[in-house]
């Protein structure tokens, strides 16, 4: 059986006018299921008993299971249980503006980065649409507040997952459904530079973030394996071709590790590469697990880094730091579960 949360309204509309029904009725399933969150179709009224019923026996509400819930100031960890016993964490952030959630797009990943805790477990699998739906749907319901955005910047890489991350934009985008407007959700990714070129042409404007780390392919080959298949050279072509197709700013990610990527030759570096491009810099700092051997940026040479690029004309600026205590802060997601 399919799950109803992994469903987008178009899928549901074929679905009904596949047995003869009126594809309007998609848009009444998504209002129960998103605006009033009911978990049964029988909680559905302005549905026929008959279709009810046929609904029941195509779908499953089958959801994920809240294993642990860590708490710092502004922050709150949730590591998950999936239907086949595997674990994924997701994080919530309060912020002036309004509440963030970072989600998860796989069990593990592949992308190796020397620096993240995360890679450790490599891919185990692909989170299914209805897999990172539940994220959110789980937190709401824990916290009793709607998410006003959405970052997909937890466990794995998205875009090694891009059917699934596609089908989960359209849902929690939908008016219909979690509706969160696109310039409120984000996706971070390493460069895989195929699936840019198809984001470039999604037809929801989401804010896309490269997580670069590093101005020269010697440095970022030894940071990001992903580097030698899709190094820095090719890669920022890419961009300014997305920037021009879409007329949206991309986030340039960086995280400051101790005398590795944060000299002032690299600030030098990074501001010719990225010169003259409409992106913005986030530094970020290190956020150091007892398993890797990086340590974090001193504030000096943070604002050192920071200077640098200000003075070239590059907008920047330094990620508030959420979550450390938990482990819960970026690059430490799955850090104490592995």
């Amino acid at each position: 059986m399919k799950n109803i949360y992994g469903q987008t309204k178009e899928d549901l509309e074929n679905y009904f006018e596949s047995i003869g029904e009126k594809k309007f009725k998609a848009t009444q399933v998504y209002e129960w299921l998103y605006q009033k969150r009911v978990s049964s179709f029988a909680m559905m009224s302005n549905i026929k008993k008959e279709l009810q019923k046929k609904l029941a026996n195509e779908f499953t509400f089958s959801s994920i299971t809240l294993e642990k819930k860590e708490v710092d100031d502004l922050t709150e960890k949730y590591l998950f249980r999936l239907k086949d016993n595997e674990k994924i964490e997701a994080v919530l952030m309060r912020h002036d503006y309004g509440i963030s959630a970072c989600v998860s797009s796989q069990v593990g990943c592949n992308m190796g980065c020397a620096f993240c805790e995360s890679g450790r477990l490599k891919k185990i699998r692909n989170l299914e649409p209805e897999e990172i739906v539940l994220q959110i749907l789980g937190i709401e319901q824990i916290i009793k507040q709607r998410i006003k955005r959405v970052v997909i910047m937890g466990i794995g890489e998205p875009l090694d997952n891009y059917d699934n991350i596609i089908k989960f934009i359209k849902i929690i985008n939908d008016a219909k459904g979690i509706s969160l407007g696109a310039r409120h959700i984000t996706l971070s990714t390493c460069g895989i530079i195929p699936k840019i070129q198809e984001l470039m042409h999604f037809n929801i404007q989401i804010n896309l973030a490269i997580s670069l780390h590093a101005p020269t392919n010697q440095l970022r080959n030894r940071l990001m394996p992903v580097n030698k298949m899709y190094n820095i050279d090719m890669l920022i072509p890419v961009l300014k071709e997305y920037i021009k197709v879409t007329n949206r700013r991309v986030t340039i990610e960086y995280v400051m590790l101790n005398m590795v990527n944060d000299t002032e030759d690299c600030a030098l570096k990074l501001a010719k590469l990225l010169k003259g491009m409409n992106i913005y810099v986030n530094l970020i700092p290190y956020n150091e697990t007892k398993h890797l051997e990086f340590t974090k940026s001193s504030k000096e040479r943070i604002t050192k880094f920071y200077d640098i690029l200000k003075k070239n004309h590059i907008n920047v600026t330094i990620r508030k730091e959420f979550g450390k205590k938990i482990s819960a802060a970026c690059g430490q997601l799955r850090s104490k579960e592995v």
